[in-house]
């Protein structure tokens, strides 16, 4: 269910929102290769109308499994929006939509936690990334043969007249 309110609601006093929404709910799935949402997003929100605006304010948690940019291991970041404000315009060219007298606060949530996804998630600040693999014995190239001498392409083009 989209998380929504009310305007009728706050004629006389400011209104309260509490409650979670799911990873569907957001459209927050399949986004990014290295974060993936299971669980829920926690919100904790109060509303007031201010003549054609509403001013949301309150604290948004979720939780994101993540895995290393640099060694791919998976590990949990929680993303806390808190202080999270929203201003909603009632009239204008960028007036939110409103149904029933109700609006739908989910799209606003929706960007202002997608930008504050990690750019490349770490496990940890000092991550080494991936170990290093100890390097292979050279061998010769074929280009060069066992006694030194060199059989390359240069030997070859040196040997073209014009």
């Amino acid at each position: 269910m989209p998380l929504l309110f009310n305007l009728r609601h706050l004629e006389d006093k400011p209104l309260t929102l509490q409650g979670e929404l799911t990873p569907n709910e957001l459209q927050l799935n399949d986004l990014d290769e290295l974060i993936e949402v299971k669980t829920d997003l926690q919100y904790e929100l109060q509303v007031e109308r201010h003549n054609q605006t509403v001013l949301i304010e309150g604290r948004l948690t979720l939780a994101l499994d993540c895995q290393c940019a640099r060694c791919l291991n998976p590990f949990r970041k929680w993303l806390e929006l808190d202080p999270w404000n929203c201003v909603i315009p009632l009239e204008g060219e960028e007036k939110v939509r409103v149904e029933n007298d109700c609006v739908d606060l989910t799209p606003f949530v929706r960007e202002d936690i997608l930008l504050a996804f990690p750019q490349h998630p770490l496990c940890k600040a000092e991550c080494r990334g991936l170990p290093m693999a100890p390097p292979a014995k050279a061998e010769p190239s074929s280009g060069t043969s066992q006694t030194g001498s060199d059989s390359s392409a240069w030997a070859e083009l040196n040997k073209l007249k014009f």
